[in-house]
């Protein structure tokens, strides 16, 4: 599966912004889908994913309950909201496809195997 992510920008603390994950390719439902980011000088860090159903979901501490992970398996998409956006979210996010048959949680992180570019997102202060 190819994947593309988009809809990064630069926006304000405090704002939101919408990515998107378009993928190509075999069935996009065969995969559950994650986002991870990465800034300058640190190493990748998992955001959170999401099952292939969309019914389970997982969060990093630091983003939950401002960042929600969802998909449309229709339109071959998963999304990643983030609401009350900090200069500290600041990154590039990628999305990443895995097995569908991975439990959704923090172990999850590993088993992502097919990745796509990554969209920079800047938050000023």
């Amino acid at each position: 599966v190819q994947l593309q992510a988009s809809g990064g920008g630069l926006v304000q603390a405090g704002s939101s912004l919408r990515l998107s994950c378009v993928a190509s390719g075999r069935t996009f439902s065969s995969y559950a889908m994650g986002w991870f980011r990465q800034s300058p000088g640190k190493e990748r860090e998992f955001v959170g994913a999401i099952s292939w159903s969309g019914t389970s979901t997982y969060y990093t501490p630091s983003v939950k309950g401002r960042f929600t992970i969802s998909r449309d398996n229709a339109k071959n998409t998963v999304y990643l909201q983030m609401n009350n956006l900090k200069p500290e979210d600041t990154a590039v996010y990628y999305c990443a496809a895995g097995p569908w048959q991975m439990t959704i949680g923090w172990g999850a992180r590993n088993q992502f195997n097919n990745w796509g570019q990554g969209t920079q997102v800047t938050v000023s202060s």
